[in-house]
């Protein structure tokens, strides 16, 4: 009974698969944690205490620690749920003047034990030691901040944030603990399975993660896979091999494939997947493992990320992308896998939001720009062109210049790459109103090369605005503001 409590405790915990490491979210989600080669005994900051809770009535107060649990030391927010599930727990813990003890803390069965935790991770973040060709993190310009240049690699956020890990630094300890408290799913960067190409992607200890991936899956531990796709190296035959490894282990639930990205601040990669022809080879190579996995399985299982679709159809893209149902619950909506499709059917479905942002931008003569990625230009330009908001709604695509490379996600959009293309748009036909997508910013409402929304209406002359990403959302928070 009580391994199924603590099974319960985590599957139904809300922390499962929230972020992944470029969303909001991530980046608290390690705040907390030492850094990277620090040593020191695992222990949880408590932020907040919930009034009238047993932490509450223990005497638990913000900025104390807790250390242990029913003697078992406390690693990070998975172990607080599998240590605490019972509804009696002895906590060790240190106060705010640096003494320590334990109490006894009792509650009522479904009650909350009333703390909040900084971050997620207690005992330091899980460093990668590999050396992948096509790390994006490698990439990023010198000036970055810590968070985005940290190259983690630890199963926890797997499991917590949705981060994909390669598994090549999981100790026979790790392996023990995630089959015991059935840390499931994992999301496992795969990439290739042919070992001479394993180690020229990824390096040393690239068997090591596909060795671990194995066991792990006879212990019953179920993965969401992800290819990274560059051309020349694990596209063609290689891919195919790839997924046969990946089709005869049923706890492989799905396999992502997302293309090559990279930045100007490498000289490695020249070329992903843009070109048509090449784009489309790819989705042609899924589609027998697709067929198959319809009959046997009930769902595509293999899918390939929106940009092979874009890339493969620039001039039809609406008329190519997959339906709905083939993306089942979008499991993999994160990794750019239907994120289109989604917005699109969400476009389609909002006609009502469409006729009111309409009416009130005619009625107060007003024209509103929307910052877009270049990626969305081959299905948010004829969305916008088909509807009642064609030259009222106008998309205004941004070149990323801050990476370069084929950057050009919305979610990527640096503020500086966007106060430049507001200020040029102002200057060449004017600018009354502008939004941009929430996605840009992080929790602490700054973009990636750390600018504000004042920053960025500063720096452009801009009114700016920041509004939800899907437009059954954002077409009413638009209609809300010409109308205040």
């Amino acid at each position: 009974m009580a391994q199924q409590l603590r099974e319960d405790a985590i599957t139904c915990s809300g922390i499962e698969g929230a972020l992944p490491a470029c969303a909001p979210g991530y980046e608290a989600a390690v705040s907390a944690a030492p850094r990277p080669g620090e040593r020191r005994e695992p222990r949880a900051y408590v932020k907040e205490v919930a009034p009238g809770s047993p932490a509450d009535d223990a005497g638990f107060t913000p900025g104390c620690w807790v250390l242990a649990v029913d003697g078992r030391p406390v690693r990070d927010a998975i172990d607080w749920l599998w240590l605490t599930a019972d509804d009696e727990i002895e906590v060790a813990y240190e106060d705010t003047e640096g003494d320590r003890g334990t109490v006894e803390l009792f509650r009522d069965e479904g009650e909350e034990w009333g703390f909040e935790f900084d971050g997620a991770l207690y005992d330091g973040i899980r460093l990668c030691r590999n050396a992948c060709t096509f790390c994006f993190m490698r990439q990023l310009p010198k000036e970055a901040r810590s968070t985005l240049v940290l190259r983690d690699d630890d199963y926890r956020l797997s499991f917590l944030q949705g981060t994909f890990v390669t598994l090549t630094n999981i100790t026979p300890e790790d392996e023990a603990r995630i089959v015991e408290q059935r840390i499931s799913p994992l999301r496992f960067s795969l990439h290739c399975i042919t070992p001479e190409v394993r180690r020229s992607v990824i390096g040393a200890y690239a068997q090591h993660g596909i060795d671990v991936a194995e066991r792990l899956l006879a212990a019953g531990i179920e993965l969401h896979a992800q290819v990274v796709l560059m051309p020349g190296v694990n596209d063609g035959d290689e891919l195919s091999r790839t997924l046969a490894w990946a089709w005869e282990h049923p706890g492989v639930l799905n396999v992502g494939i997302v293309p090559l990205g990279f930045t100007k601040f490498q000289d490695r990669f020249t070329e992903s997947f843009n070109d048509p022809a090449r784009a489309g080879a790819v989705v042609r190579a899924i589609e027998p493992f697709q067929a198959r996995a319809r009959v046997e399985r009930g769902y595509p299982w293999v899918y390939a990320a929106d940009e092979f679709y874009r890339n493969a159809h620039p001039d039809d893209l609406l008329d190519h992308l997959p339906p709905a149902e083939d993306y089942g619950e979008f499991e993999m909506f994160e990794d750019g896998i239907g994120i289109v499709r989604s917005f699109v059917d969400d476009w389609r479905a909002a006609g009502a939001q469409i006729h009111e942002a309409a009416y009130a931008l005619r009625a107060a003569g007003v024209r509103v720009h929307v910052v877009a990625g270049c990626a969305q230009r081959e299905f948010l330009g004829p969305l916008v062109e088909g509807s009642e908001l064609a030259g009222l709604l106008v998309p205004l695509y941004v070149e990323n210049r801050y990476f370069g490379g084929n950057v050009d996600v919305t979610g990527l959009l640096c503020g500086c790459d966007i106060a430049r293309a507001l200020r040029a748009e102002n200057e060449r036909s004017g600018v009354q109103l502008a939004v941009i997508p929430r996605v840009v910013f992080n929790d602490d409402m700054v973009t990636l090369d750390d600018m504000d929304l004042m920053d960025i209406s500063n720096a452009s002359g801009v009114d700016a605005h920041v509004v939800s990403c899907n437009g059954s959302e954002y077409l009413p928070e638009i209609t809300a503001l010409v109308s205040a």
